[in-house]
């Protein structure tokens, strides 16, 4: 029996209209499986003593978070990207550079109640500020739901970190065929899963 090639290393795009959990999914992720993360809040969080979440911030942290992620990119290691992500342009343009690399992307559509988001943006946190209500509708009038070729695997922002990722790692590890297609396998009920 000849080894198999080792499956494409994935690149996580996490989608999702503000504070629908998005950073909740990539933080807990990247902390289970040592996985390097992009992440605006954080690059915002280290780079400003006092962010004004200015349209000119919002740039220079793209700036930075596409350089980190170009860099990350030849770790060829598995990847969250928690970003600016509201448009299909922009995760065109991230799934087009990650593919380049030699990356799999795979879509997360964090789906939260637009009500339910509208009272966590209220509510600042240490790592966010509260925002405006007009600044929080400006967003998600912006935001752009995943197409179907964008195959987003979707999750809901309001379950358990848990019941997230047994959803997300079914898409992860299910072994391939020689076509390149996913067949599914019972997984047993002990396993220790090493995502690449």
């Amino acid at each position: 029996m000849e080894p198999k090639e080792p499956a494409k290393p994935h690149l996580i795009v996490m989608v999702g209209i503000p504070r629908s959990g998005k950073s909740f999914f990539a933080e807990h992720f990247a902390d289970t499986f040592k996985a390097p993360i992009v992440s605006f809040d954080q690059l915002r969080n280290e780079i400003f003593v006092s962010p004004s979440f200015s349209n000119d911030e919002d740039e220079i942290i793209e700036k930075v978070a596409n350089l980190m992620l170009s860099e990350v990119l030849k770790t060829k290691r598995t990847i969250i990207y928690e970003g600016q992500t509201d448009s299909r342009v922009n995760r065109m343009a991230i799934a087009k550079n990650a593919q380049k690399a030699g990356y799999e992307t795979l879509f997360i559509w964090v789906q939260t109640e637009v009500t339910e988001a509208k009272k966590r943006a209220f509510k600042a946190s240490v790592e966010k500020p509260a925002l405006e209500e007009d600044e929080f509708d400006i967003k998600v009038k912006r935001f752009t739901a995943p197409g179907k070729t964008e195959k987003a695997i979707v999750i809901s922002g309001k379950h358990p970190f848990v019941n997230q990722l047994k959803i997300v790692l079914k898409h992860l590890i299910q072994p391939q065929t020689e076509t390149g297609r996913q067949v599914a396998t019972r997984s047993p009920k002990s396993r220790n899963y090493l995502i690449r």
